[in-house]
């Protein structure tokens, strides 16, 4: 190719096409990365979520977690606690089944600690689904990439009541109230034990 006469290349001839087939390829790649990269975390079942934390329940939830709030009210107090709503949003470390569910968060109230206490309830349309969830939960914890959201002595507490799972997590290290102990004592009253490999 002969250059100009004023020493610059004729644009079309010498950048144009190039420059459009280059554009053109990196956007093609760009879109299968994007597509390949969505198939995957659609496709794998265990992907956990991290939606944001919510403040009161969320829509969808029935008279089942209403339920299992009078159930909390009552074995709290057997151990001299009384349950709140949240003033806070808050939302543990999910599951992908429980990240997707109805919920209500409900916290214990523990005047040396107002900051912990939070008890978290997923409703699900009958028993098989809650006890799938519930055990992926604990399966998801309990796991290596689960396990390091939460502080090294961590104690669950995963309890199935009919269509709901409650979960419960503290860590005795980092709980300035030792009543925290008797929380997780009177939610381990509520429903079956679903239990958390360690």
């Amino acid at each position: 190719m002969i250059a100009a006469a004023d020493g610059a290349f004729p644009p079309r001839s010498r950048f144009g096409a190039p420059r459009r087939a280059a554009t053109l390829f990196g956007s093609a790649a760009l879109v299968v990365a994007l597509t390949t990269s969505c198939g995957i975390a659609a496709s794998s079942p265990r992907q956990v979520t991290f939606p944001p934390a919510s403040l009161g329940p969320s829509p969808g939830t029935t008279g089942a977690v209403s339920q299992v709030r009078g159930e909390l009210v009552r074995v709290l107090g057997a151990h001299g606690l009384q349950l709140d709503d949240p003033r806070v949003p808050f939302r543990p470390p999910e599951s992908a089944r429980l990240a997707a569910a109805p919920r209500a968060v409900f916290q214990a109230i523990l005047p040396g600690d107002p900051n912990h206490g939070f008890i978290s309830v997923y409703e699900f349309r009958d028993e098989a689904e809650a006890a799938e969830a519930g055990h992926e939960q604990a399966a998801f914890v309990g796991s290596g990439p689960g396990r390091v959201l939460f502080p090294p002595d961590v104690r669950f507490v995963l309890r199935q009541v009919g269509t709901t799972v409650v979960f419960f997590a503290w860590s005795p290290e980092n709980s300035a109230d030792p009543r925290t102990a008797d929380v997780a004592a009177a939610v381990a009253e509520l429903g079956v034990e679903i239990p958390v490999p360690r």
